[in-house]
């Protein structure tokens, strides 16, 4: 399966913001080390370890950690990304919407935080992933779900103006997707973050890559209209924004 103009859109934003990623990705840093301690609590058997879509490797980085003397294999369609890990660490340049690499083992660790919402069909790709599973393999996933950015939405709908915010799989569809019996652990948390403005709000989500979205811009006038009547702001006048986080851990 060919990326699409949209996927091919998704790894330019990544590239680009391969050098400045780690100043800005707080939240991303933080969610995989609470993956990765999940992981080690569950327990992951001996053999190939693999994160998928590793970006600058802060899950693998967390998993290595936890785990002293074990090697994670790193896999990232950027280019970029990947060029920024280790010289020692085993990294793979690999399209996911492709599928999944062909291993001369199965991998007894699958684990992707913030990758999966980016992919076509997160739903199906799940399956595919708990598919290529091995009897006794973990797979390990965190991402952003429905529900995320609240008071985006609700400032576009009282401003009249419309969201631009990326649409994010819900976790009602990804749960569909993992036989009852291989499901182990499912947690949703929330993340707020809090900023002066509305710019420098959203600037992260850019600084990180993750400002590409398959609706067009907003016009300057729109954004103006949200700043001013932002759902949510505390006593000082900081503007909230609120993440909101799933975290899977599945049995082969």
């Amino acid at each position: 399966m060919k990326a699409t103009s949209w996927q091919d859109r998704v790894l330019r934003g990544f590239d680009l913001a391969a050098e400045r990623y780690d100043r800005s990705a707080r939240l991303q840093r933080s969610v995989a080390w609470r993956l990765a301690e999940l992981s080690r609590r569950e327990g992951i058997p001996d053999g190939l370890w693999v994160d998928l879509g590793a970006g600058t490797g802060h899950l693998a980085k967390a998993l290595e950690k936890l785990h002293p003397g074990r090697n994670v294999q790193r896999i990232d369609g950027s280019e970029a990304m990947l060029r920024g890990h280790p010289d020692d660490a085993e990294v793979l340049h690999w399209d996911l919407t492709t599928g999944l690499p062909v291993w001369s083992e199965a991998p007894t660790l699958l684990a992707s935080s913030f990758c999966l919402h980016w992919l076509p069909e997160p739903q199906r790709v799940l399956q595919q992933w708990i598919q290529r599973l091995p009897p006794a393999g973990l797979l390990a996933v965190a991402l952003p779900v429905k529900g995320c950015f609240p008071q985006w939405h609700e400032s576009a709908r009282r401003c009249g103006v419309r969201c631009s915010a990326l649409p994010f799989p819900s976790s009602d569809d990804l749960l569909n997707a993992i036989p009852s019996q291989q499901l182990r652990v499912m947690r949703r948390v929330s993340y707020t973050v809090t900023s002066p403005s509305l710019p420098t709000l959203l600037k992260p989500l850019r600084r990180v890559g993750a400002g590409t979205s398959p609706q067009s811009p907003l016009p300057l006038r729109d954004w103006r209209r949200l700043q001013q009547g932002w759902s949510d702001r505390r006593s000082d006048g900081q503007l909230r924004l609120t993440w909101v986080i799933q975290l899977l851990l599945i049995r082969g």
